[in-house]
């Protein structure tokens, strides 16, 4: 017989009953393969929106005007190696890391726009359904109050109308895959403890996922 997990529940008596959870244990579970179990190609580069930071703020504020708060979707992607937790990141000129994802279109579902904007980035068929990722457990959320602002892990009372909201979502890997990604962009395998609470190099969502991630269990996969 396997493990398994219990619980005490107290009622207004003050006696109780153990009750079992072990199918919410597993749910905590990561699988993570090996690093080496994926294939890494390349494709052609995706053109960039914004050569400074002020154009960007000046496309969001052109986003905002047409369609009000901006919503992104990021994903968690992790692999092995040197037994070891990794995390997949992209790197925009040589400097510059952010997490697989992007903005979704008016009206799209969180889940399809991530798996769109995965396709998209990650794999061969860029216009793709999506419908190789399994989109998993919702990780996390931060705010962005004004344009110009960082983002925040809580929305402040005196904030009415935030500018964005990055929601983060685990993405769990086969056992293999292709992953083909634009010449222009890079995709690292970045240690769990090289990022946790690495603000200046990752930023403030990045450095802050190892934490997200304590309630899961690694079970890492061998070849």
């Amino acid at each position: 017989m396997g493990d398994a997990a219990f619980e005490f529940t107290e009622n207004g008596d003050g006696d109780g009953q153990i009750s079992r959870r072990g199918s919410q244990i597993q749910s905590l579970v990561i699988d993570i393969h090996p690093l080496s179990s994926y294939y890494f190609g390349s494709k052609e580069a995706i053109p960039s929106k914004d050569a400074t930071m002020a154009d960007r703020v000046q496309r969001m504020k052109s986003n905002y005007s047409a369609h009000g708060l901006r919503t992104c979707v990021e994903a968690v992607i992790l692999v092995e190696l040197f037994k070891h937790p990794h995390m997949l990141l992209l790197q925009i000129r040589n400097s510059i890391f952010k997490l697989p994802g992007g903005r979704l279109r008016p009206g799209e579902s969180e889940i399809d726009g991530l798996k769109r904007k995965l396709s998209r980035k990650l794999s061969g068929n860029g216009n793709g359904d999506g419908t190789e990722w399994e989109v998993g457990e919702f990780l996390g959320k931060w705010w962005r109050p004004d344009f110009e602002t960082l983002l925040y892990p809580y929305l402040s009372h005196n904030v009415k109308k935030p500018k964005e909201c990055t929601k983060l979502y685990l993405v769990k890997l086969p056992e293999s895959r292709k992953f083909i990604v634009p010449k222009n962009l890079k995709l690292l395998a970045v240690p769990l403890c090289q990022i946790h609470e690495n603000h200046k190099t990752y930023g403030p969502i990045i450095s802050g996922v190892p934490q997200l991630l304590s309630k899961f269990c690694f079970n890492i996969m061998e070849t």
